[in-house]
């Protein structure tokens, strides 16, 4: 049989989805979305295990949003076409590079943002925090250092959300197209200028590999997609889980527990990454749903994070329960290639340097919250002592 079906309210799917996907676990392995128009598989160990089978859930989507807005990048392939792209760019995004050479141009940015922040005594984490941090940072990483922190962000959620566009709105598909044309631009620019050959920037170590530009250029319009909204909302939002449990908060600060535990345990509380799609490649039966081929299935990591089965306190923000089965950045082959930069970046910089720059940081204001497939604070208010 076909899976069951579940209908879901979009606006409010968005606004909060924990609701109807707690109700998804508990009516089947895999139910079927028509508002989406995807099969969702919710619960962790099913993702977990289906996730490393890429025979059947397919990375490789001609037809894909992503693939028709931004090209066909690493994410969107499988097997030794996709690990081939995943050893050009390990160079750049391995443990090693991040400890020696990446560290400390985010300290030293983070720095920079905070010094020009002490004096106001009030800001918006996300905005005037957050954002700059991860634009800059990805500045370093990717290479294209002439993009201004706001363009980056600009042009990273133009093609998040060109990527869920499920509506088909054309005008944020026209937005996307924009902003993936001014990433092309800034590429070409660079590529102008050349690269030392020490040079250890995404785009110096996909060209010096010998990938095809196209490919390096659609390589890059990945990084920038998943590389600027999710630490950016995982440092505000971070931030905001500590200031509202501050008994968690005088833990880290007074080292019973580290920055790291706080970063993945609100990834596995508040997924920024919710969702990851696939497509079914061949016929495939779970538990007793069906699935045929070209089907769209979302792994939805957000709901798998909080699944009641593996997890003491799914639904809270507790530093000291175990988060290691969380699915924060993916389960398979594709496990996020980013994963080293983004734990150095938060939990090296951001978090243990915004609560010294600043102190007696407290909220100031609502935390509204948005999004499923990408989801974060749309604003932190915060004040704290103001440097004379």
């Amino acid at each position: 049989m076909r899976a069951k079906t579940y209908d879901i309210d979009p606006e409010r799917f968005w606004q909060d989805p924990y609701p109807d996907l707690a109700a998804m676990r508990r009516l089947a392995a895999v139910v079927y979305v028509p508002q989406l128009d995807a099969f969702l598989m919710t619960r962790r160990d099913d993702i977990f295990r289906e996730e490393k089978k890429t025979d059947v859930f397919s990375s490789v989507q001609p037809k894909g949003l992503m693939t028709l807005l931004m090209g066909e990048n690493m994410m969107r392939k499988d097997g030794a076409d996709h690990m081939a792209e995943r050893r050009a760019i390990f160079p750049t995004v391995s443990p090693k590079t991040v400890q020696r050479v990446w560290r400390e141009g985010f300290r030293a940015r983070t720095a920079e943002i905070l010094e020009q922040l002490q004096r106001r005594g009030s800001c918006d984490l996300v905005a005037d925090f957050a954002l700059p941090v991860s634009a800059e940072a990805l500045k370093l990483v990717t290479g294209l250092s002439s993009m201004s922190a706001l363009d980056m962000d600009r042009v990273s959620q133009g093609m998040i959300d060109g990527c869920a566009n499920y509506k088909g709105d054309p005008a944020v598909e026209a937005n996307c197209n924009l902003c993936t044309a001014e990433i092309d631009r800034a590429i070409s620019e660079e590529m102008a200028r050349g690269f030392a050959e020490d040079d250890l920037s995404l785009l110096a170590v996909q060209l010096r590999a010998g990938l095809p530009e196209e490919q390096v250029r659609a390589n890059i319009k990945l990084a920038i997609s998943g590389g600027q909204n999710e630490p950016r909302d995982a440092i505000a939002g971070t931030a905001w889980a500590l200031l509202t449990h501050t008994a968690q908060l005088d833990a880290v600060l007074g080292g019973e527990a580290s920055w790291l535990q706080a970063f993945e345990e609100y990834a596995r509380w508040i997924s920024p990454i919710g969702m990851s799609p696939r497509r079914v490649a061949q016929p495939y039966e779970i538990e007793e749903a069906r699935l045929l081929p070209e089907d769209r299935v979302f792994l939805m990591f957000g709901s798998g994070n909080r699944d009641e089965r593996r997890f003491s306190n799914p639904e809270g923000f507790d530093l000291f329960q175990d988060c290691s089965p969380s699915l924060s950045f993916g389960a398979g082959p594709h496990f996020c290639a980013g994963a080293w930069i983004s734990k150095a970046l938060i939990a090296e910089a951001a978090l243990p340097m915004l609560f010294e720059y600043l102190p007696k940081l407290e909220l100031n204001g609502e935390v509204p919250f948005g999004g499923w497939a990408f989801r974060g604070p749309q604003k932190v208010p915060v004040h704290w002592a103001a440097a004379s």
